[in-house]
C-alpha cells in the first residue's frame, strides 16, 4: 500500500470532505475524523507504531489550518465572527496549544480521554436538555477573562488530540458564555485558526530531531499526506459555511449535541476496551 493507491486517495477524497464540511458547519476543525483516518493510514503503511499517533495528531492539525482560516473568513464575511472577542480567545488557544502539544507527547492519554468523553457527553445532555440558551440582548458581550480561559481549554484540547479544539470550544461559549450558536461557531473557526498553526509548529519542533521519520515527514507533520487531504477540506469548508446560515439556533446547537454524544461515547469506549 502507498500513499497514492487507488483505496488510499478514496478515503483522503471522502474524509477530507466531511471534516471540511463539519469545520464550516460546525466551527469543530474536522480532527475527530482526520486524526483516525490518518491513524489507518500510517498503521497501513507499516509505519514504526511509536511514530504514527504523534505523526496523525501533526498531520490533523496541518491539514485543519487552511480549512479553519477558510471557514473563519466565510463566517467573517456573513456577521458571525466578533474580533473582539476572539482576540483573548487566541491569545488562551496559542498558550493552550502550546502546553498540549509539550503534554501529548510526554503524557499517556487513556486517562484523559476517558475524562474527556464524559465531559462531552454531559456537556451534549445540557445542550439536548435546552441549557444553551443565548444571552437577552442588551446583556453585553463577554469579558476578556473568561474567553480566555475558553481559549486556553480549546488550545489544550486541540494540541492534545490533534483536533482543532472546536469540540471543546463551541458547547463552552454556548453553556458558559451563552453566545449563539452561529456566533460561537464562526469565533470557533478564526480560533481553530489560531490553535491549529501554533499546534503544528509545537509537532514540528518536538519531532525535528526524531530518528526514523518516513519520507515526506518534517517533524511530526507528514507533508505529503496533508497536501493530499487539504484541497478536499478546503473545498467541503465553504460548503458547510453556506449550510450553516440555513440552520436555526435549535436545530444547529442540537446537531452539535448529537456529534458530541457520538465523540464522548467514542472516546470513552476506546479507553474501556484498553
Amino acid at each position: 500500500m502507498t500513499l497514492l493507491c487507488g483505496q488510499t486517495l478514496l478515503l483522503f477524497g471522502l474524509l477530507g470532505s466531511l471534516a471540511g464540511l463539519l469545520a464550516g458547519l460546525l466551527g469543530i476543525g474536522g480532527g475527530i475524523i482526520l486524526v483516525p483516518l490518518f491513524l489507518w493510514v500510517f498503521n497501513a503503511l507499516n509505519y514504526a507504531p511509536e511514530l504514527v499517533v504523534h505523526l496523525a495528531f501533526g498531520t490533523s492539525l496541518c491539514v485543519i489550518l487552511p480549512s479553519a482560516l477558510g471557514s473563519a473568513l466565510g463566517h467573517r464575511q456573513r456577521g458571525n465572527l466578533e474580533l473582539q472577542q476572539v482576540r483573548p480567545l487566541a491569545l488562551g488557544g496559542l498558550i493552550g496549544a502550546l502546553l498540549g502539544a509539550a503534554l501529548a507527547v510526554r503524557l499517556p492519554a487513556a486517562g484523559l480521554k476517558g475524562a474527556f468523553g464524559l465531559m462531552q457527553m454531559l456537556a451534549a445532555l445540557q445542550m439536548l436538555l435546552g441549557s444553551a440558551r443565548p444571552r437577552p440582548a442588551g446583556m453585553g458581550s463577554a469579558a476578556s477573562g473568561p474567553l480566555l480561559a475558553i481559549g486556553c481549554c480549546g488550545g489544550l484540547f486541540a494540541a492534545f488530540f490533534g483536533a482543532g479544539g472546536g469540540f471543546v470550544l463551541v458547547p463552552l461559549m454556548l453553556l458558559v458564555l451563552r453566545m449563539p450558536i452561529h456566533l460561537a461557531v464562526g469565533n470557533s473557526s478564526a480560533l481553530i485558526v489560531v490553535s491549529a498553526l501554533f499546534g503544528t509548529l509545537s509537532y514540528l519542533y518536538h519531532g525535528w530531531q526524531v530518528a526514523g521519520l518516513p519520507p515526506g515527514c518534517v517533524g511530526y507533520v507528514h507533508w505529503q499526506a496533508a497536501a493530499l487531504v487539504i484541497p478536499f477540506t478546503l473545498l467541503f469548508a465553504n460548503l458547510g459555511v453556506r449550510l450553516a446560515t440555513r440552520f436555526s439556533q435549535q436545530r444547529l446547537v442540537r446537531l452539535f449535541a448529537l456529534l458530541l454524544l457520538l465523540i464522548g461515547g467514542q472516546m470513552l469506549v476506546e479507553v474501556i476496551a484498553g
